[in-house]
């Protein structure tokens, strides 16, 4: 069947309608972006209403990083087939229905299958959002200011997330980081008119390859989860990290006999490709377990209010954004690993020194320098695997090396979530079992022992989390040293940190 082109790529409007496809291509990148912070400041605030348990609380976050990360490709395929237009606005109007689901959720079961719809509609909106770029600027000054645009608004949703949820959580009510999306999503979707469709591709999408791929996932971080609760010796718990080995294996083995998979194994080839990729599967998993853990920390143990706790989470943008604005400069000179390893190095440290942290610590001599320390180093080692990412690429494929990329970083954040959420739990249980009720029932009866006593467990759990999250840094930084040796780079990815 011969292409069907709806809308030539690179022809775009002129005048009014340019600016407007602008701000519809801005505002869908800043609204997922926001989806990946702006929870994690209601948390304490939705486990107090909905009596959410520590085991569970992990899968608010990791729900829909999970559906996103596992589903970015598929997604990516499906606008190759469909018509990107046409998938923009079908996740657009799912996820707008699923931030509607979730702000009216009643238990954490309503709650998390809501956050998993929001992930699909994410993963069908993110690369279409991004391909709308190329289909709808002509190459030169109107593209790249478009690409400049976009990558902003990753950098800006860090900060805006942070600061919006602990607003909208502590004025109004945690529901509100779901129902300001609706708005959004609705004001986004009427102004998809200005976007151009572009081409369709001829072939065949990969529906078994999307169901494995993202069910070994699931299996995987559930399986984790579990083990930390129950033993992993548990049943349960083998069974489901056993059908996970068994799933990737069939994704795996899918993708090599397809003429267009949604993985071409061949990009895994190269070694410093492929180290990357690893690489920023680990800087994901400590990047958003540390912002998790750290979020918990200064509701729970150090009272902060939701407001409070935003306004404090902001050296995680300013060091992000700073160490990436450096290490995008220093790559013209030297090597990526010269600049990532040290970048890996230096976060471990601030992980570890967020792991001397006690329930007395104080946020403006501990907390405050250690986060910045940690976000700064997590930029710095970010920034070089992005660029690694994409050297000698062939052209038609730098957009899914890409995705890979972005694909690793949110695989990577739920799985690394999943550990360090359950190492973090299982050491707070031995020192008090079930130390966050016994915390919120200390406040309520104004029980000044139980506070203080749960407060240290808990403040103990947190810390073998970071200290877990140090270890995934370092292994993060031998990888980068052994795997990605590469004199320079070509390009970047088109991805931000945060994203």
């Amino acid at each position: 069947m011969p292409s069907e082109q709806t809308g030539q790529p690179g022809v775009s409007p002129g005048g009014r309608e340019f600016g407007l496809s602008l701000l519809v291509i801005a505002t869908a990148q800043l609204m997922l972006v926001l989806d990946d912070t702006i929870a994690n400041i209601a948390l304490p605030s939705i486990q107090r209403e909905l009596a959410v348990t520590a085991t569970t609380l992990p899968w608010i976050v990791n729900a829909y990083v999970l559906a996103f990360g596992s589903l970015l490709l598929f997604g990516g395929r499906v606008g190759d087939l469909f018509g990107r237009r046409r998938v923009l606005r079908v996740g657009l109007g799912v996820f707008t229905l699923a931030s509607l689901l979730g702000g009216l959720g009643t238990s954490p079961e309503m709650l998390i299958g809501a956050r998993g719809l929001q992930g699909l509609g994410a993963a069908l909106v993110a690369p279409n959002v991004l391909a709308s770029i190329a289909t709808t600027f002509p190459v030169g000054k109107p593209r790249n200011s478009a690409m400049a645009v976009y990558a902003a608004m990753s950098a800006v949703g860090i900060t805006a997330g942070v600061l919006l949820g602990g607003v909208l959580t502590g004025m109004l009510n945690w529901r509100w980081v779901f129902f300001i999306n609706i708005p959004i999503g609705l004001a986004v979707l009427a102004g998809t008119g200005t976007l151009a469709e572009g081409k369709r591709n001829t072939g065949r999408l990969d529906t078994p390859g999307a169901i494995s791929g993202t069910g070994a996932m699931v299996a995987l971080a559930y399986g984790i989860t579990r083990g930390g609760e129950h033993g992993w010796g548990d049943a349960v718990t083998l069974g489901a990290l056993v059908l996970a080995a068994v799933l990737a294996a069939l994704f795996l083995w899918l993708q090599s006999g397809r003429q267009n998979p949604m993985l071409p194994l061949g990009l895994l080839r190269d070694r410093n490709r492929s180290g990357s990729y690893v690489a920023v599967l680990f800087i994901g998993g400590g990047l958003m377990a540390t912002y998790y853990l750290l979020t918990l920390y200064m509701q729970q143990v150090l009272q902060f209010s939701p407001v409070m706790a935003g306004f404090a989470s902001l050296p995680v943008s300013v060091g992000i954004v700073l160490s990436a604005g450096i290490s995008s400069k220093l790559v013209e000179r030297f090597p990526p690993r010269a600049i990532a390893v040290p970048g890996l190095l230096v976060a471990a440290v601030g992980l570890y020194w967020l792991s001397m942290l006690t329930a007395e610590s104080s946020y403006a001599g501990h907390v405050l320098p250690a986060l910045f320390v940690t976000y700064f180093g997590l930029g710095m080692g970010f920034m070089p695997m992005t660029l690694t990412a994409v050297h000698s690429v062939a052209e038609e494929q730098a957009g899914v090396a890409s995705a890979l990329l972005n694909t690793a970083q949110q695989i990577g954040a739920a799985l690394g979530l999943a550990v360090l959420a359950t190492i973090s739990t299982s050491a707070a249980n031995e020192r008090l079992p079930d130390a966050g009720r016994i915390l919120q029932e200390g406040l309520a009866g104004n029980d000044p022992g139980a506070v203080a006593t749960a407060s240290a467990a808990l403040s103990h759990g947190y810390t073998i989390g970071f200290v877990a999250g140090a270890g995934m840094l370092l292994i993060a930084a031998v990888i980068a040293a052994a795997a990605v040796t590469t004199k320079r780079t070509q390009g970047a990815a088109m991805l931000s940190v945060g994203e």
